[in-house]
């Protein structure tokens, strides 16, 4: 039985309208600011950021401070898809495990991987 229509992921991070707007233009959502809290909304889904005092970011691959979740994003063509990540803010990880996907860090150091479709 479902108690909820769909999920909404929440980040804890640093700056919550920053990595919001890095979300927002990744995918091509639109942000909802809420003093420390922004919602990013798009194809009837929500992620969620919010403001966390003494962050401290996932140090992937290790399990020093887990990541806890990531998002894997759906590209056409991994080549073209990473500049175009890189120009809003994310770095590439310095592991790089497969060669159908790649991982990078948000601003605020949480993974997430660009996956062909």
């Amino acid at each position: 039985m479902a108690i909820a229509h769909s999920p909404s992921f929440v980040f804890d991070c640093p700056d919550a309208p920053a990595l919001a707007g890095f979300y927002a233009e990744l995918l091509g959502w639109q942000a909802e600011p809420n003093e420390d809290w922004v919602d990013v909304r798009g194809d009837g889904r929500c992620l969620s950021f919010q403001q966390v005092e003494d962050y401290r970011a996932p140090t992937w691959p290790s399990q020093d401070v887990p990541q806890q979740l990531h998002l894997d994003v759906v590209v056409d063509d991994l080549d073209a898809a990473e500049p175009q990540v890189l120009a809003l803010g994310a770095t590439l990880a310095e592991h790089q495990p497969g060669d159908t996907f790649r991982v990078f860090l948000d601003p605020a150091g949480h993974p997430f991987c660009l996956c062909l479709t």
